[in-house]
Formats: C-alpha cells, sequence, structure tokens
C-alpha cells in the first residue's frame, strides 16, 4: 500500500495540507555517515516557484530527522524524516468540494473511503508527498557509491525547446505534459530477478507510484516495435558486457547487464488547470462549469527529474541489498 521494498524498506505518511509529511526508512545499513545538509541539495531542486511554470507554493523543506540517526552516522534502525506544511490554503479546495476535479483522485477516493479522505490539496495523492520520496532516495544515493543517476526533461508539450512549451501553455491559459529520461551510469552486472522481479517491472512499479506519470520505456522503447531484431539486437562486445548499442537500456532477460540503464517517462499535463472545465456536482447531481483554485505547477514535469532520480536509487539499493552487494555499497 504505503510501503516499498524488500530490505531497504521505505514506508510514505501524510497529507499536503496535513501537519506535515515525512517517511520511515527500514533495513539503511548502519554507519553511514548522514545529516540534514545531505539532503538539502536534492529537496531545493524539488521546490516549486524556483523556475517559471512551477507552483507559487513554497514551503521550507528542511529534513527533521526523529529517529535511526546517531552521532551523524545511520544507526541500523528505522529512520524517520519529517516535514512540515505551513504554506497552505486550504479555504481554496473547501469551496470546490463538491465537484471533483477531472484527472485528480477526487472522485475514486470519496467512493473508496467514503468522503472520509483529507481533500485538500488532494491530500495523501498529492505530489506534495514526494518530498519525502526525495529524501529517502538522497540516502539511497549516498549507499551507490560511484553509481551516477541524472533525469533531465527532454520534452515540455511536444516540444524539445523547454521554454516553447512552457509559453505554449501560457498562451493558452493550460498546462502541458513532458517526457524526462533518466540514465544510470557504472551499473553492476546481475540486478533484478526474471518475471515478476525483474528490473523493468520493479522501476516500472515505482515510477508509477509518482503522481502523473503515465508512460515508462526502456532503451529503444516503442520504437522498437519498427525495427528488425537485427538491428535491435545489442551486440556483446567484451568480457565485461559491453553493447556496441544499448536498444534494450541496459536489462535483458530482467537483469541489468553492466551498460547504461536508461529509461524514460511520460507525464501527463497538469491535473489543476486555469482553463474553465466541465465536470459533475454530485451535491446535485448535475454537470457543472466551473474553474481550478490554487496555486498548481502549469507543467508538472520541471520538478520531476530529481524525483525520478530518488525513485530509481530506492530501487537499485533495494536491490543490491536483495543480492548482497552490501561491501560495494557501503564501505
Amino acid at each position: 500500500m504505503n510501503s516499498f521494498g524488500k530490505i531497504f524498506r521505505v514506508a510514505i505518511f501524510g497529507e499536503s495540507h496535513g501537519e506535515s509529511v515525512g517517511i520511515v526508512i527500514d533495513g539503511c545499513p548502519a554507519g553511514l555517515l548522514i545529516n540534514e545538509n545531505d539532503l538539502l541539495p536534492d529537496l531545493e531542486r524539488r521546490k516549486g516557484g524556483k523556475q517559471k511554470g512551477t507552483t507559487p507554493r513554497q514551503e521550507a523543506d528542511y529534513p527533521f530527522f526523529k529517529s535511526g540517526i546517531f552521532n551523524g552516522k545511520t544507526t541500523g534502525f528505522p529512520i524517520t524524516i519529517l516535514f512540515e506544511n505551513n504554506n497552505t490554503r486550504s479555504e481554496d479546495y473547501q469551496k470546490q468540494r463538491s465537484i471533483p476535479r477531472p484527472g485528480h483522485a477526487d472522485w475514486v477516493a470519496h467512493q473508496k473511503f467514503g468522503g472520509n479522505e483529507d481533500y485538500r490539496g488532494g491530500g495523501h495523492f498529492s505530489a506534495r508527498l514526494t518530498t519525502a520520496l526525495v529524501a529517502a532516495g538522497a540516502i539511497a544515493k549516498k549507499l551507490l557509491n560511484n553509481i551516477s543517476i541524472t533525469a533531465n526533461i527532454t520534452e515540455v508539450g511536444g516540444e524539445t525547446d523547454i521554454e516553447k512549451g512552457l509559453q505554449k501553455a501560457i498562451d493558452a491559459k493550460d498546462s502541458v505534459g513532458g517526457i524526462i529520461e533518466c540514465i544510470v551510469t557504472n551499473m553492476p552486472v546481475g540486478l533484478g530477478e526474471p518475471y515478476f522481479d525483474s528490473l523493468e517491472s520493479v522501476l516500472a512499479q515505482m515510477m508509477f507510484s509518482i503522481p502523473a506519470v503515465k508512460g515508462i520505456e526502456f532503451g529503444s522503447g516503442f520504437k522498437a516495435a519498427k525495427m528488425f531484431g537485427s538491428k535491435h539486437n545489442d551486440a556483446i562486445e567484451n568480457m565485461q558486457g559491453k553493447t556496441a548499442t544499448n536498444h534494450a537500456g541496459g536489462i535483458v532477460g530482467g537483469i541489468s547487464n553492466g551498460n547504461n540503464l536508461v529509461f524514460r517517462i511520460a507525464i501527463k499535463p497538469t491535473s489543476s488547470t486555469p482553463k474553465e472545465q466541465t465536470s459533475l456536482n454530485w451535491d446535485t447531481e448535475q454537470m457543472e462549469n466551473f474553474s481550478v483554485k490554487g496555486r498548481h505547477d502549469l507543467c508538472v514535469a520541471l520538478r520531476a527529474p530529481v524525483i525520478v532520480e530518488a525513485a530509481t536509487a530506492l530501487v537499485l539499493v533495494d536491490m543490491m541489498l536483495q543480492q548482497q552487494f552490501i561491501g560495494r555499497i557501503i564501505k
């Protein structure tokens, strides 16, 4: 439900307009040097209000360690990290409670939880919770040593020119989506298990846990369907498994082959848009015109690269611990 991992386990909690959001990390090896400052660079990258097209809502996003850290090192016991919510405007959501916002979880949450859900700002479904995910990912990155994870935006609104894509949304008074590519270098060979725990399967599960993600492809992805097998196959060049091409994206048979791990995710347009829309008013049971109030991203993809990196790091650390690569993870 709200937890992920087999050895390096994370459990996420909180709501967008609740007192706080946070995460519990269990299974982190003891002895890792860590403090709040180690998390701040990635947390800063995730913040809104830092670039054109992001939400003006700004939170301090300062991590408060509540357990699992002693004398600047991990203890081997669960690490609890809290983030306070101080800049909320819940009245924006109270006014439109009767009209579930298209593209959001309002309707399904109302049905599933019988109206008991915290609907303010999307509650537990909010991307606000990715703050905690980024914090856990920053710790996971430290465990990965020389493995490098880099995610970048390659398209916004169908445009490779990011500014042009954003301007398209501004001119239309609407929102846009984007494409993010993630590349992991210095990958070890052997991560992943056939079938249900393949590296692609677990990465895909984690990526779809990030709000607004609607698709994922590895290596050549959907373009592979148009290629001949002889062209798509990656010729092995040496005993380290280096391949002449990387159409597989670094994964064969669900297992990492030592080449760069390459995948891309598609992020939908922000569901909250200033453009007038139509939806059901569940009090009157009639369709009504309305516009979403509040502070929202023009393009949520802009803030997602660091979240993708964090989610990838969590998967890789958990798999490395499962493979008993502990000696390679922490010195």
